[in-house]
């Protein structure tokens, strides 16, 4: 049997990261945390850490402002994971330069796990939410460390849970509102299944130097059909309200950050199609087709629990 990577990951006390965490111990890696000291002082960041170690994580302490603590904890790896934050992508540069005087990492995942940085259509609008990633991407690549990117748009939990309402924080039941024309479709994961996925593309060569994108057939909807599917839940028509392109984009502008961002993740997801406007090309791979065996908490499986 092929002996597994040893795995670093970066933000295990998070939510997505104690996913990877807990994924790479159960696919068989030896698996490494990084933890701040001042997570030891956190209830719930503690709770998480000592259910991870007592299932087989070593912890290491450090940083990523810390350079010592960052080579000694990458010298002991092959993959290094990282899962924080997308505000704080910059926070990942002295990692970069690290991996890359170590000279022994087989594969980087960055912290992205959302919209495909280099696709997006609406970059000018994003107040710099994409900017740190792009260029982590583009020090990655100069440097020739080898990668895999992770985009499987958004989690489940947000902006579907309105419908894509903004300041909604559940589906309507009475009128709702249909941006632009209501058919670019948007892509939804749960976050555990994105976990699952990412740690099988560990040691897949095809992932190599690759973008990873998700995009199971149960979690691509428009608004339309959305709305349409939530309807059929409730047994009830709800009252439509068009919004056109342009006027959202008037509200957009109008409003101040972060007040607006989720006008703006609406107006990307579903009237640009930041998700699905493009085929996957020979930069990436469709990860629903490389691991046929994984199956994905579904759109509709998600709406049921909101019934």
């Amino acid at each position: 049997m092929e002996e597994k990577s040893k795995v670093l990951i970066i933000g295990a006390t998070g939510r997505l990261g104690y996913h990877l965490a807990q994924f790479s111990l159960q696919f068989g890696h030896p698996t490494y945390i990084l933890i701040r000291v001042s997570s030891l002082n956190d209830p719930n960041k503690a709770q998480k850490l000592n259910f991870l170690s007592t299932a087989g994580a070593i912890p290491l302490k450090g940083s990523l402002e810390d350079e010592n603590s960052l080579t000694e904890a990458v010298k002991q790896v092959d993959v290094v994971i990282c899962s924080i934050p997308s505000k704080q992508a910059l926070d990942q540069k002295l990692l970069v330069k690290v991996i890359k005087e170590s000279g022994r990492i087989k594969k980087f995942i960055p912290s992205e796990f959302g919209v495909d940085p280099d696709k997006i259509q609406i970059y000018n609008l994003a107040h710099h939410f994409y900017a740190g990633k792009t260029e982590i991407r583009r020090l990655i690549e100069a440097e020739g460390i080898p990668y895999t990117y992770i985009c499987c748009n958004l989690f489940l939990g947000y902006l579907l849970p309105s419908l894509a309402q903004p300041g909604l924080k559940a589906p309507p039941r009475e009128k709702v509102t249909i941006f632009g024309d209501g058919n670019a479709k948007a892509v939804f994961l749960k976050d555990v299944d994105v976990a699952a996925c990412t740690i099988n593309a560990i040691d897949d060569p095809r992932t190599l130097n690759k973008t990873l994108y998700l995009r199971p057939q149960g979690n691509v909807y428009s608004i339309n059909e959305l709305v349409a599917m939530w309807e059929n839940k409730i047994g009830r028509e709800l009252e439509k309200v068009h919004v056109p392109e342009e006027e959202l984009l008037l509200k957009i502008k109008e409003s101040s950050y972060p007040d607006n961002s989720e006008m703006i993740f609406i107006y990307s997801a579903f009237v640009k199609g930041d998700h699905t406007y493009f085929d996957i090309d020979e930069c990436g791979v469709d990860g629903t087709k490389l691991y046929p065996q994984l199956k994905f908490a579904t759109v509709s499986e998600h709406l049921d629990t909101l019934v």
